[in-house]
């Protein structure tokens, strides 16, 4: 029995049930229980596997950042926080919209979600744009764009994921041979990773917005600065700006771990809205339970379904494979990069990315390895990809709720973020190109 009829059974059932309109997770689950029949192996295996893979203590903090960042809307947090970005445009051109990237960037500290950034984000930001003039349309592509920085900017869900995936990866022995030994990978790792490639990417939409926004003749105000509307919403949004600094400060710090990082968000956030804001009513707390629930349980099937689908990718020897391929055509380092950022930016088009993180992480880390690329370098341009995917069609997510946030057309918005796609796209070759960029920051952690 080949690996190549294998591999049909998986992917072809697969693509099938996604063409048929079939859910990622459904098809992911259906298309791993066919081949385990087609190999003639006990079904219950597929159970013990997927239940095995929703086990780990790392996962405890998927749902908890997911209600910290809903109770933080809740709470007038990231309301606050949107206020503190917009408060600082003033007369720059651009300033506005550059302040929505801000924005985005703050509350991609507290979310770990792209679309609930962009919601966040978008609900407060457009409306601002168009009072001062700004076409709709362009104010919902800055948004859309820039909400991909809520899963680079950590604490990230993608992030955790990925690092669930990868943890149980053994590094190919001929790698280890060629290159020694390589670091470890955590999720603390990866948050820390994540910072300075976050801010590369905001400050490439940074730039375009300007060049965009003078050509456009969109400018600031005409009275300057108002330093005391500065001050009245660093008052106001003290407590909110303290959130991401207290969530990442402990772990950067060693204090805690991010799973524990997760709870202590959660704790800060009822603390601050039920006494200082006191805006966290009982209704709210449940709704973002609710929300909690429902994203929690959707994940964790995708996680669930996947895990089965890349063990069998692994037995199977596809990454192997996959790797030999990718390295008979060339071992230019600059090379394999390049055909990696362009696949993963192809998938990010058209798949979830807990989905793609989990289905191609087993498949692309052992090509990295064999080239010596560090496995959270990797992890860290992986997912600046897939957030690119967030404000490209078909899939797209952050286009849609931009969308039905402006009551402007998909397809308008999608050709105004173009711009900001190619950017966002040129930062992720620098940092894919430059190591540093992504291993500086946990080197000087000690990690």
């Amino acid at each position: 029995m080949t690996e190549t009829s294998i591999v049909l059974v998986l992917f072809g059932s697969f693509f099938v049930l996604l063409l048929m309109g079939a859910p990622i997770s459904i098809s992911l689950g259906v298309a791993a229980l066919a081949s385990y029949f087609y190999l003639g192996e006990n079904p219950i295996t597929f159970v013990q596997i997927a239940f095995t893979s929703v086990g780990s203590f790392p996962l405890m903090a998927l749902p908890a950042f997911i209600l910290a960042g809903a109770l933080m809307e809740a709470s007038g947090i990231s309301k606050r926080l949107v206020n503190l970005a917009e408060s600082f445009a003033g007369p720059v051109t651009g300033g506005i919209s550059a302040a929505a990237v801000l924005a985005c960037m703050f509350f991609g500290a507290i979310s770990g979600s792209g679309p609930a950034t962009t919601a966040a984000v978008g609900m407060l930001m457009i409306p601002a744009m168009a009072n001062r003039g700004y076409d709709k349309g362009y104010a919902s592509a800055v948004v859309a764009s820039a909400g991909g920085l809520g899963i680079i900017i950590p604490p990230s869900i993608p992030m955790v994921i990925f690092g669930i995936s990868a943890m149980g990866l053994a590094v190919p022995p001929e790698a280890i041979e060629k290159f020694g030994t390589f670091q470890s990978i955590s999720i603390s790792k990866m948050f820390i990773a994540g910072v300075i490639p976050g801010l590369v990417i905001a400050l490439s939409l940074l730039v375009v917005n300007y060049f965009r926004c003078k050509r456009l003749g969109y400018k600031g105000t005409d009275e300057g600065w108002d330093f005391k509307h500065i001050a009245r919403t660093m008052r106001s949004g003290f407590w909110s700006a303290l959130a991401p600094l207290v969530i990442l400060g402990g772990i950067y710090s060693g204090f805690f771990t991010p799973t524990e990082s997760a709870i202590v968000a959660i704790f800060y956030t009822l603390f601050v809205g039920a006494f200082i804001h006191r805006e966290l009513t009982w209704s709210a707390i449940f709704r973002s339970l609710e929300t909690t629930t429902w994203l929690s349980g959707r994940i964790m099937l995708i996680l669930f379904c996947a895990t089965v689908f890349g063990r069998l990718l692994i037995e199977n020897n596809i990454p192997a494979i996959v790797a030999d391929s990718m390295l008979s055509l060339t071992d230019n380092i600059y090379l394999i990069w390049f055909l990696i950022i362009i696949f993963l930016l192809f998938v990010g088009m058209f798949m979830e990315t807990l989905a793609a993180i989990m289905i191609l992480t087993p498949v692309l880390l052992p090509v990295t390895y064999n080239l010596g690329i560090d496995p959270v370098q990797f992890g860290i341009v992986m997912i600046c990809c897939l957030s690119i995917g967030f404000a490209t069609p078909p899939l797209g997510e952050n286009l849609f709720v931009a969308s039905g946030i402006s009551k402007v057309s998909l397809e308008e918005i999608t050709v105004k973020a173009l711009p900001f796609t190619l950017s966002s796209t040129v930062a992720v070759f620098v940092i894919a190109y430059f190591p540093e960029i992504s291993l500086y920051l946990p080197r000087l952690f000690g990690y």
